[in-house]
């Protein structure tokens, strides 16, 4: 039998307590012995990891991963009294550099530079977990499995040095960021090897496999962004289309994009075949200096018939280049409504490269112009996995107090920054939320922000009660919208009563740090902050409401449904959640135990009490 890679790298795991106690757990379910050979022994391991981390079945799986998300937290994350005094000496250098004497840091003002660098930690671990648990990552179990125990013992990559930082227990910065290509690129050698160890025989192979992995990987990330792309301003060129299951056609697609420095995991060999099993795979080559269109600069990858699984450019992170926009455009125009949600990702990244050429051209900006840079009314969406980098570029060197002024049409004096500020000519509220906040906040006043401009406190108006469960599904079914099985059944069992008659609710989107939680916060903690601030939870029919009128979010947005729990067809106590995938809208289930943790980032739906029920409670209270 041939040996496992991952015995190869590391001879010590099939005899580890996990692999160990992932044997009996398979010998007690199977009631076979696991035969006592690396290799086996290894699988049964991961097959363990596959059935908690990457279970088909969706809430299973996200039960899974929250449970051991904190326990990854506790394990990885820097604990504050491990922050070396040389980070905040760093800060007063930094902060000296600008121009402001800084002689000691502040307790409270080093608490938050800790919990920034905290929350900067878990979302790099966040963006490793959310990458290698998607479908994107095309990789086998035990790959992911490699990948994550090494990546986690790196700091960021230095890119003049082309290595990594050793990363320790002081540790400050984020982990590394993500780079597609060469882990395409390591895991097809480690698939050769384990297809067949004879491969090592070849030097090209054995170099590579014998490298330790932050070598390997730091070697083909330098090369990676080494690669020259010719005639970078060429436009002019044409789309490829490779077929699902046309022969010969992942073979091609590798071919073209091997050492064009894409950043795309398709230029992995073994990626390329798995991605064009699942469905079309477009790329627009731009004509090279002999003008030959050789030059992959964008691509559209189908998953199966109909459905875009996602658009990428070569830009870092993945995000499309402004020459590109046309192209892309015109092609996404052949895929009807399916595009829909990308067009709006077209049109947010010409607006914001309309923003850099007013200010190259040193050109005032307008209102109009402060409204899309600061996010006011949505957020700005680009095709790259993390936030277009332009948007903090734009607002850095600008003064966002005065930018408030001209947003929101007023003096100083009429932005709020502390409750007894609050007035009638209130236009802005930026501050803490305080018990009772939202009683105390004018009708019309739109704009709440726990921090201006990146946590605002969204307001909206939905009509709720009238309709049945049987009437709801079938509107959600007509518009498109997916409903999860879990989340059905939440819909047909009795505890789910829809009001009688149509009412209009005022619900308030916020987070779990808006709510004034730092770290985690448990249900019954969230439910109960909400209320003391002057919102309650939300009726049952809410979800499915909220779910039809709220057509344009965001792809990869989930939002919470802050209500009582209702009991799923296994009897799990669930709210609903609003996401937006690459295949549309959906209404799903999200177990919400009342002690079950939340991340500070996740959002929550509740409804502003009425002044009828701020009557009721007082009424209530004065009787017992």
């Amino acid at each position: 039998m041939e040996k496992h890679p991952l015995h190869l790298k590391n001879p010590e795991l099939q005899t580890s307590p996990e692999v160990q106690r992932a044997v009996e757990s398979e010998e007690q379910k199977s009631g076979e012995k696991v035969p006592n050979d690396p290799a086996e022994r290894i699988e049964a391991y991961m097959d363990r990891l596959e059935n908690i981390f990457l279970n088909p079945d969706e809430r299973k799986r996200e039960r899974n991963l929250e449970m051991f998300q904190d326990k990854i937290y506790d394990a990885l994350i820097i604990k504050r009294d491990n922050f070396p005094d040389s980070y905040f000496e760093l800060q007063k250098r930094i902060a000296r550099e600008r121009g402001q004497a800084v002689e000691e840091i502040p307790e409270n003002v080093r608490e938050q530079m800790m919990d920034v660098a905290i929350e900067d930690q878990k979302a790099s671990l966040d963006a490793w977990m959310d990458y290698l648990t998607s479908d994107d990552a095309v990789y086998p179990v035990w790959f992911k499995y490699f990948v994550w125990r090494n990546v986690t013992k790196l700091s960021q990559f230095d890119k003049e040095r082309g290595e990594f930082k050793k990363r320790t227990d002081s540790t400050v910065a984020p982990y590394p960021d993500i780079y597609r290509e060469p882990l395409a690129q390591i895991a097809d050698i480690y698939e050769k090897v384990k297809a067949d160890n004879k491969n090592l025989k070849e030097p090209e192979i054995r170099e590579a496999f014998g490298k330790k992995f932050p070598n390997l990987y730091a070697e083909l990330i330098s090369k990676s962004l080494a690669a020259s792309m010719e005639n970078r301003e060429e436009i002019r060129g044409e789309w490829v289309k490779y077929e699902q299951g046309r022969d010969g056609d992942a073979e091609k697609l590798f071919q073209s994009l091997e050492g064009k420095g894409t950043g795309w995991c398709t230029a992995g060999h073994s990626t390329a075949q798995i991605q064009i099993e699942s469905g079309d795979f477009y790329v627009h080559y731009t004509n090279d200096s002999n003008g030959e269109p050789t030059q992959p600069r964008l691509a559209i990858r189908m998953d199966g018939d109909n459905r875009i699984g996602e658009v990428r450019g070569i830009l870092p992170h993945q995000g499309v280049e402004t020459v590109m926009q046309e192209a892309l455009d015109s092609k996404l125009s052949e895929f009807g409504g399916e595009a829909d949600a990308y067009r709006k990702k077209s049109e947010d990244m010409r607006m914001l490269t309309a923003l850099e050429k007013k200010r190259e051209n040193e050109e005032p900006f307008t209102k109009d112009d402060l409204i899309l840079l600061y996010e006011i009314n949505g957020t700005i969406e680009g095709f790259g996995y993390q936030k277009d980098p332009r948007i903090t570029e734009l607002r850095q060197g600008r003064n966002a107090e005065e930018d408030m002024l001209v947003i929101f049409e007023c003096a100083r004096e009429d932005i709020a920054h502390v409750p007894s500020q609050i007035t009638e000519n209130t236009k802005a509220y930026v501050g803490q939320l305080e018990p009772g906040i939202f009683q105390r906040l004018p009708e019309h006043l739109e704009h709440v922000y726990t921090s201006f401009p990146d946590k605002k406190i969204r307001r909206e108006n939905v009509e709720i009660g009238g309709k049945s469960a049987e009437q709801l599904i079938s509107e959600m079914e007509a518009a498109g919208i997916n409903i999860s099985d879990y989340a059905k059944s939440m819909l047909k069992i009795r505890e789910f009563v829809p009001g009688k008659n149509p009412e209009e609710a005022t619900l308030i989107r916020l987070t779990v740090a808006d709510l004034g939680f730092k770290s985690s916060a448990t249900t019954d903690q969230i439910y109960e902050r909400a209320q003391i601030l002057g919102l309650e939870l939300c009726p049952a029919d809410t979800g499915p409401n909220y779910r039809l009128k709220y057509r344009n979010q965001p792809l990869n947005e989930w939002i919470y449904m802050g209500m009582k729990q209702i009991a799923d067809s296994d009897g799990y106590p669930d709210v609903f959640k609003l996401g937006r995938y690459g295949d549309g809208l959906w209404l799903r289930d999200s177990w919400a135990g009342p002690g079950r943790e939340w991340n500070p980032d996740y959002k929550f739906v509740f409804r502003l009490r009425p002044p009828s029920h701020e009557a009721t409670e007082r009424a209530s209270k004065s009787e017992s």
